[in-house]
Order: C-alpha cells, then structure tokens, then sequence
C-alpha cells in the first residue's frame, strides 16, 4: 500500500485559502490531478494497480477512540495534535518492496505551485497483511 500523506494546511492551500504560502490555482490542482491520472494509468498499464482512492480534507474525518461511561468518544476533525493525515492511497501488486518504493516515490515528482511548501505531504509504502506468521512480527 502507497500511502499519500499532506496536512490541513496543504489541502487549504490547494483550495485556495490564504496562508503563510501561495495558494494553489485551478491550473495548479488541474496539473496535480493530471499528474496523479497519468500515474495511476501507468500503473494500470504495467499491470500493477489494484485500487486507488483520494480522501477528503481531515477537516471533514472524525476519529473514534476509547470509551467514556461506556460510549465511544467522537472528535471531529481536523486533530490539533496531528499535522499530517492520510490524503490517499494506491494498492500495488508488484514484483517486490523495492519496486513499490520505486513507483511511491515518482510522486514526489508532482508539480506544485513554486514558492508554495509541501511540508506535510510525504509517502509511505507498507506491505499488506496477507495474515501468515510473518505479518505482525515486530
């Protein structure tokens, strides 16, 4: 699994809101979404994609953890305490980790405005579980 991470930041940039860096214009997300396509379609064409999908702004997530007087406690996003957030993700099958780290790391040839800052937005490739012995190692 590629996973695509960014932060609230970085979503509200590409949106266009103000911030401490240029916001992202309808050409600048159209050349990103252009890119992400043509990355996805190679995928398809080698054969190796399995699935891929883009997540909504953390703005928009809810988290639900513990249990207070016996009820789930909900928080909606986005998480102060968190600064980057899975914005997506690519399910590969391919020959072997190498070749996945090969493909997550064409995207950081995606093109973002210049002056604008991705420091949120990085990528992590993990296998999936297939549920033998040697999954959960640690």
């Amino acid at each position: 699994m590629i996973m695509l991470y960014a932060s609230q930041k970085d979503y509200d940039m590409m949106a266009g809101k103000p911030g401490g860096t240029p916001g992202w214009s309808a050409e600048d997300v159209a050349a990103m979404h252009e890119f992400m396509r043509q990355w996805n379609q190679e995928l398809v064409d080698s054969g190796e994609f399995v699935e891929a999908h883009g997540l909504t702004a953390p703005v928009h997530a809810r988290r639900i953890h513990g249990l207070k007087d016996g009820v789930p406690v909900v928080t909606d996003g986005p998480y102060a305490e968190t600064q980057e957030v899975l914005a997506g993700y690519n399910i590969v099958e391919c020959e072997s980790f190498d070749r996945a780290t090969e493909i997550a790391a064409r995207v950081t040839q995606c093109p973002y405005p210049q002056g604008a800052s991705m420091e949120g937005a990085y990528v992590d490739v993990r296998p999936v579980a297939d549920h033998g012995p040697d999954d959960f190692d640690i």
